[in-house]
Order: structure tokens, then sequence, then C-alpha cells
């Protein structure tokens, strides 16, 4: 039996989700941010971005990404999102970890060559 998440609206109403779909996107919406992290990672590598400026190119894929899954989704976010707030900050840090591993193995493979 598939669950439901249960969410208010400002006038009162329950709008009810589907606990299978919001763990599916929320797996879809991982998928992405890792697959984001590990190029862009990559690509401030490659460019040499190191300490803030790394920090800071990933600042703006994590925000490219953010604006890219709401376009997606259209003006009906609500439909496959609970919040754009989550959906902004979960894996932030995740994702971030796995950038700053893709970075150091960049700049150690450019510089040891």
């Amino acid at each position: 039996m598939l669950g439901k998440i249960k969410t208010k609206q400002e006038k009162g109403e329950i709008i009810a989700y589907s606990e299978s779909a919001v763990v599916n996107n929320a797996a879809v919406v991982e998928y992405c941010r890792i697959s984001m992290a590990a190029l862009s990672g990559s690509t401030a590598g490659l460019l040499g971005l190191t300490g803030l400026y790394g920090f800071g190119f990933y600042i703006f894929a994590v925000f490219g990404l953010w604006a890219m899954l709401l376009l997606k989704a259209g003006g009906q976010w609500k439909k496959y999102f609970i919040s754009r707030r989550n959906l902004l900050t979960s894996g932030f840090f995740g994702g971030l970890f796995v950038s700053f591993i893709y970075d150091f193995y960049m700049v150690w493979y450019m510089y040891t060559d």
C-alpha cells in the first residue's frame, strides 16, 4: 500500500502527495546533483579553480541545476516537489564532498605529470 505525505496550503486545504512519487523524484534529483557535482568538480579542477574560486564555481553550478530543474518542471513545480527550498538545499554537502574529491584529483593529476 502506498503512503501519502500531507502538506497544508495557506487556506487550510491539505494536499496529499504520493510517497513513492516523492521518493522517486528525490532519487532522480540526487542522481542529477551527484552528476553535476562530478562534472563541476572536474571542470573546476581542469580550470585550476581552487579555494574560494572553486567553491564559488560549485555554488554557481548548484544554482544552475536548481534553475534548470525548476524550468523543466515549469510553473507547476508543486506537482513534483514539496518545496523549492528543499530542492535547493538537499544534498548540498554531499555534492560538495564529491566536487571536492574530483577537484582534488584533477589538480593533483595536473601537477604530478
